[in-house]
């Protein structure tokens, strides 16, 4: 088909131009303010607007609203994600967490930050019955249970001081915690040992034990997590299964850099 016949009968404008947004973005421009757009794009104002504000909505897009920039978001991700081949990230991870799988036997999953949430972005279901359950796409809020905070322990100090500022508590269990003092006393904690581990923060009666993933520049950016009902907790060794996390954690961070 000839561009101008795909033009002339099968092209949207507007789709265009939400595909050119997206692709506006680069490495070197991760975020861009609604003026840097406009010139790279060439999309009217009022358009613009429209679009970008249909964007975030949509998840495409995160606007800062300090900077008032926008930058690309974890919807573009999760629909990247479910062509795993294709994915490096998880091409190297999943490897790993099969094997976490089959020596745990129990919940494997990996989550990342998006917009001020833990979202679950694979997940290899428990082998028992009897399981703490999750699923891809799961969000929850960044002070509950090991697998959020183990993302937000490890942010700058500005990204973790900006958040308390914003963050509403809610009480999801008895044990949640629900007020910045403990929060930060638990990130300071998180720090210290490299990893986190709840009981029962967000679902009852379920423990996780979770660790941190670095990127290339050291900053981390995604967590791998190990969940599994308290009622097991007697039957492991939680220290060598917390070792056992690490590695897998530190294995695909290795992958991840050849």
């Amino acid at each position: 088909m000839s561009e101008e016949n795909f033009q002339k009968n099968y092209s949207m404008s507007t789709v265009h131009k939400a595909i050119q947004l997206l692709r506006a973005f680069t490495r070197d421009e991760k975020k861009l303010s609604m003026t840097e757009l406009h010139k790279k794009t060439g999309i009217g104002k009022s358009s613009l607007q429209r679009l970008l504000s249909t964007l975030v909505h949509e998840r495409f897009l995160m606007k800062d609203e300090e900077t008032k920039q926008y930058s690309l978001g974890m919807e573009l991700f999760f629909l990247g994600s479910l062509v795993e081949k294709n994915d490096a990230f998880l091409s190297v991870a999943i490897p790993v967490m099969e094997r976490l799988s089959q020596s745990t036997k129990e919940n494997i999953s990996i989550s990342m930050i998006d917009q001020n949430e833990r979202r679950c972005i694979y997940n290899i279901a428990s082998q028992h019955e009897l399981s703490a359950l999750t699923y891809i796409g799961n969000t929850s809020p960044l002070y509950a249970g090991a697998s959020a905070k183990v993302l937000l322990a490890f942010q700058s100090d500005d990204f973790i001081h900006h958040y308390l500022e914003q963050v509403e508590f809610k009480q999801i269990t008895d044990i949640t915690v629900n007020t910045a003092d403990k929060l930060i006393e638990d990130i300071k904690k998180i720090r210290q040992q490299g990893y986190a581990i709840s009981y029962g923060e967000r679902i009852k009666g379920a423990m996780s034990i979770s660790v941190p993933i670095h990127n290339r520049f050291k900053e981390v950016f995604a967590g791998l997590t190990v969940s599994f009902p308290n009622v097991r907790a007697d039957e492991y060794n939680l220290q060598q299964m917390t070792k056992d996390m690490m590695e897998g954690a530190a294995e695909i961070q290795k992958n991840l850099k050849s």
